[in-house]
């Protein structure tokens, strides 16, 4: 049976070329034994037995290697190591929450009742999750390991379009768009640069205004954010709509300014604001509905952690983003956002025992974003308006400014004197030698009557031009 099973391993590995062919392709690459180590992260014996045939690499050190020889993009090796590093953090952060839904405590046949609020799941995924397996274990647990999903049962929403079909008026001499002659489904109407700014804006306003006050704790601070952020979406509006997803643009961007270390300064947003206890609930109450105290405790739980910390957690459990999303999109690696999410469980769950398992955190946290008493933000129309107020105000301030400097500098070039005179020495005695006399230092009167007789013309009074006679 061991047979066997090494014998399928080895079919479903990655072929590899000769070992002649190997150092063929590694010094056709212009890569030096030890640069290749170095990628690969092995030693320059290990390949050196590779490349004369002594040994065959394994597993993923394996792929690591077909892939660089196949792949003439990959010159210094940087992409197959990070590949390797990244899957790595994927299977620890599953490995967490597959030994959580495999607990002895959870049963297959009846699975746990869900939150109103928890992110939905598939019917099919859930009772995997709940055994503790994923659907790639159960049909070929000897098929060639790929990058597994992080999450599979938690499938984040597509993003939507910045454009929706059909819901802009049209011109009025313009035909009917609800549907052709011909029974076919008309085109749909253009939408404006305005009429798509408030699309996105009624669309993720709401929701990152609640995000970004979960992050902060501070509710004039969390809509100061959402605001700037629109207000430069508007300002980059042509940027912004041939974006690839304009709300993870505007999240990130209100993200940065609502966690920006500077606000400490600022006297009003030193302190966290006290929750809201007569806010009222929009949740409807049910037997899964957690009671008041812990989502208040899991708020201030969640403002405890780092900011980075807080960011990733927010991102994977409380939206359901994956990792390598969320990883771009707080700027670090795949390992790093892996480790990050997996302190922060830790802390949380130091703070609530109850909901140390991913689960039970991801819905609950996820039931925070969607419920927790936000301040009210503006109208799109009114942001608009602020942000090409603040634009015309700083284009003005840059044109006053402008101005002034160069007013100074012609005032400056105008009472300042067109040449230089230096000042005279005094006179020392060298040797015994009196110095030589003359013209006593210019007194300020001097300096005054000679600028007097320069500024008169030479046909003046005869006090200064004597008449000859």
């Amino acid at each position: 049976m061991t047979k066997r099973t090494a014998d399928s391993t080895e079919a479903a590995a990655p072929p590899l070329p000769s070992p002649k062919e190997r150092r063929r392709l590694r010094e056709a690459r212009g890569l030096s034994e030890e640069r290749f180590a170095k990628a690969l992260g092995v030693t320059k014996t290990t390949i050196r037995s590779w490349e004369t045939g002594r040994t065959t690499p394994r597993g993923r050190k394996r792929e690591a290697y077909a892939k660089l020889l196949a792949t003439g993009a990959t010159r210094d090796g940087e992409e197959a190591k990070d590949a390797v590093q990244a899957e790595d953090a994927v299977d620890v952060v599953q490995a967490q929450e597959a030994e959580w839904a495999a607990a002895p405590d959870v049963s297959p046949a009846a699975p746990a009742p869900e939150a109103p609020g928890s992110r939905g799941t598939s019917p099919a995924a859930r009772p995997a999750r709940e055994a503790g397996e994923t659907p790639e274990a159960r049909e070929a647990p000897e098929a060639p390991r790929t990058p597994p999903a992080l999450r599979p049962p938690v499938a984040p929403p597509p993003p939507p379009p910045v454009t929706p079909p059909a819901k802009a008026p049209t011109p009025a001499k313009a035909p009917s768009t609800s549907d052709s002659a011909d029974g076919a489904p008309a085109a749909p109407a253009f939408l404006t640069a305005e009429q798509a700014f408030d699309d996105l804006y009624a669309r993720t306003a709401p929701g990152l205004v609640r995000q970004t006050y979960l992050l902060t704790g501070r509710r004039l601070l969390s809509q100061e954010a959402v605001e700037r952020a629109f207000h430069l979406a508007w300002q980059r509006w042509p940027e912004v709509a041939v974006d690839r997803d304009p709300a993870s643009w505007v999240r990130m961007v209100a993200y940065e300014h609502a966690m920006s270390p500077w606000h400490r300064l600022r006297r009003v947003h030193r302190r966290p604001d006290p929750d809201d206890p007569a806010a009222p609930a929009t949740r409807t109450a049910g037997p899964s509905a957690p009671p008041a105290p812990r989502r208040t405790t899991l708020r201030e739980a969640l403002l405890g952690l780092p900011p980075s910390y807080r960011r990733t957690l927010l991102l994977y459990d409380g939206l359901g983003i994956d990792l390598p999303e969320t990883a771009a999109e707080t700027e670090a690696s795949t390992p790093a956002a892996a480790n990050r999410l997996l302190n922060a469980r830790a802390a949380v769950a130091e703070r609530l025992p109850e909901l140390a398992e991913p689960q039970a955190l991801q819905a609950e946290l996820g039931d925070l974003v969607a419920h927790v008493a936000a301040p009210k933000i503006a109208s799109a129309r009114s942001v608009r308006a602020g942000s090409e107020h603040r634009a015309e105000l700083w284009t003005r301030a840059a044109i006053g400014l402008t101005a002034l400097i160069l007013g100074a500098a012609a005032i400056t070039m105008a009472v300042t004197e067109d040449h230089y005179e230096p000042p005279q020495s005094p006179g020392e005695t060298v040797g015994g030698v009196p110095p030589r006399g003359g013209p006593e230092p210019y007194t300020k009167a001097d300096y005054r009557l000679r600028g007097q007789l320069r500024s008169h013309l030479d046909t003046g009074p005869e006090r200064l031009l004597p008449l000859a006679r």
